[in-house]
């Protein structure tokens, strides 16, 4: 029987001493009513609560997981690399090894940094960017995502125009809107952010035109800037290079994070030789960027991503999940919109503005044990089985009918709808 009183009495004492109860994209302040915020485990693609109910979850961490929570291989490397050294006065020698595995998979990498979550990596690419010709101005696609300092947070608390002075914004997969912007940053342009596709929170997502990447590679070329791709959300869920291979777009940078350690906090930003100087000319550091644990388990990870199919399966898990999800909302009368990548999926309801819809639909689905965003892309990872789809397709099937017999009562998050209309 599925309860949360554990849960509730952790977020009345965590209300006490943490601003907010929780923060940043881990708080469930804008998830449906009783989203389980404190976890106790994690194995393969499930999670349990503080309260003991266990869910397939869908969002891996909101990304990190990509071959299985406490994969064994990983787990054997941490444990080994633990007992001999981990954070200290200098890095391992598994730094070198890293550096030589990462820019040996991925086509337009001849160098490698490390650092610890995505915000530094495109910290880094800004600075970068800047220091190749001294220049300022920076494009960014519009409501992208790329972190959450003040350069990039998608919230204005402590921001100040300042810190946004040199951007300029226009519209993903718009080939003329970039060109257009390119125009206005005139011949101060140091460089353009890309993601890797368009994954904007609370909307439909849309994977990269070839068109629009070509151009972006060529109107940095034609003004001595550098192309930097944000690799941190999708690394190695497209394509085991960069995602941007896939259209046959080499960026100069490209910054990655989530999988990279399969959950150890690892993250970096590979370049090619036309960066190296602006690379070597940034000072970046942090106490424990140059942490060997970590490293090992991306080595590791890095191992099996290359000699196993784990992105042919989760591309497979992916599409039974899609198909499942679209066949049962047209069972219950019901349209979705199933946007993006299969391995990286976003499903939204047609015709829900407020997402009343969603909510209820993920709610009713947690409450049997699968774990989905209603406003935010998912990510399947390796350990998924056929099974796992088949339990979530019988908790999904309950859900849809759960919301269609309650539709008329449902009604939207206070939080969320207060975010949406601001």
């Amino acid at each position: 029987m599925w309860s949360n009183e554990k849960d509730r009495a952790l977020r009345e004492r965590a209300a006490e001493v943490i601003p907010g109860g929780m923060y940043g994209h881990q708080s469930t302040a804008l998830l449906p009513e009783d989203y389980p915020q404190f976890f106790t485990r994690a194995e393969g693609t499930r999670i349990t609560d503080a309260d003991g109910n266990e869910y397939i979850d869908f969002m891996c961490g909101y990304g990190p997981n990509l071959l299985g929570y406490g994969h064994p291989d990983i787990a054997r490397v941490v444990a080994e690399q633990q007992a001999r050294i981990d954070t200290s006065t200098g890095p391992s020698p598994l730094i070198v090894d890293l550096a030589e595995a990462l820019t040996g998979m991925i086509s337009h990498a001849d160098w490698a940094m490390f650092c610890k979550n995505g915000a530094d990596a495109t910290m880094m690419g800004l600075m970068m960017a800047r220091a190749y010709r001294g220049k300022r101005k920076v494009l960014l696609a519009k409501n992208a995502y790329h972190g959450s300092m003040p350069w990039n947070t998608p919230r204005p608390g402590g921001v100040v125009a300042e810190d946004r002075a040199h951007f300029i914004y226009f519209d993903y997969n718009d080939p003329q809107a970039l060109t257009d912007a390119v125009k206005q940053a005139g011949d101060d342009l140091a460089g353009i952010f890309a993601a890797p596709f368009r994954h904007d929170t609370f909307a439909d997502q849309g994977l990269p035109d070839a068109e629009y990447a070509r151009t972006a590679r060529r109107l940095a070329d034609e003004n001595d800037a550098l192309l930097i791709v944000d690799d941190v959300r999708a690394g190695f869920r497209m394509a085991r290079d960069c995602s941007w291979e896939t259209v046959g777009v080499r960026p100069d940078l490209s910054c990655w994070g989530k999988v990279l350690g399969n959950g150890q906090p690892i993250s970096a930003i590979v370049g090619s030789n036309r960066a190296r100087e602006a690379a070597q000319s940034i000072f970046v550091t942090g106490s424990y960027w140059f942490s060997a644990v970590p490293m090992a388990a991306a080595i590791e990870t890095l191992r099996l991503i290359r000699e196993t199919d784990y992105l042919e399966h989760i591309t497979m898990i992916g599409d039974q999940f899609r198909k499942g999800l679209v066949e049962q909302a047209a069972d219950f009368g019901f349209a979705l919109k199933h946007t993006g990548p299969s391995t990286i999926p976003m499903v939204l309801f047609e015709e829900d503005p407020d997402f009343k819809l969603g909510y209820g639909f993920c709610r009713a689905a947690m409450k049997r044990g699968v774990y989905m965003s209603p406003y935010h892309n998912m990510f399947m990872n390796a350990a998924m089985t056929r099974t796992d789809i088949a339990d979530t397709l019988e908790a999904t099937g309950a859900a849809f009918e759960d919301i269609k017999q309650s539709r008329a009562s449902l009604k939207p998050l206070a939080a969320l709808a207060a975010l949406m209309e601001a």
